[in-house]
């Protein structure tokens, strides 16, 4: 992901900074949060109904 683009991405939970995970799969992970969001089709799918537990 361009990194310039992922600069203006933020958790919609607590605003913090998102950033690249590839295993198991790609998605954006807030490390305050411990959220996983995922992303479709190049698009990042910044929902809280959508992200799952990151450890």
């Amino acid at each position: 992901m361009d990194p310039d683009f992922l600069a203006l991405l933020a958790c919609p939970q607590c605003k913090g900074e998102l950033t690249e995970v590839t295993e198991p799969e790609f998605g954006l992970v807030c490390p305050a949060c411990r959220l996983r969001f995922p992303v479709k089709e190049q698009i990042p799918v910044l929902l809280l109904e959508e992200a799952s537990p990151h450890f």
